[in-house]
């Protein structure tokens, strides 16, 4: 980790005990895999500390599964990536409709660490949910 250091290391998310009995961690790439789940996961306002952290992804939880929606998940993921990571760049962001299940965009996320070469990627599932589901 000394070329590195960066990176960082932290508790792994979800917070998980380890053999020990102590807190497990996480570092380099997969800190950073495991921050870009916690920026997509937080709805800004849901931070006391830091109200404007999170993606306005959840802003979408009731609008229709279809292309329009899709492209503000885009741009919403995007924003919140380059605004909360600075360990990435060239932040590339698609969503789409799941075909087999009707409430689910999946947003694809491709993304280079700073300091490498190497394209990494994840899939991002954001569950829409119908008016009717609100409770």
């Amino acid at each position: 980790m000394a070329d590195r250091p960066f990176l960082g290391k932290g508790w792994r998310f979800p917070v998980a005990i380890n053999l020990t009995g102590g807190l497990s961690s996480s570092q380099l790439e997969e800190s950073v895999r495991e921050s870009i789940f916690i920026i997509l996961g937080t709805a800004p306002g849901e931070r006391v500390q830091r109200p404007q952290f999170g993606c306005r992804i959840h802003d979408l939880m009731f609008d229709p599964n279809n292309s329009i929606t899709a492209a503000r998940a885009q741009y919403y993921c995007e924003e919140a990536l380059y605004k909360y990571e600075p360990r990435l760049k060239q932040v590339t962001v698609e969503a789409a409709p799941n075909r087999v299940e009707p409430n689910r965009l999946d947003i694809r996320i491709t993304y280079v660490i700073v300091g490498q070469t190497n394209k990494k990627n994840l899939v991002y599932p954001f569950y829409l949910r119908s008016p009717d589901e609100a409770a």
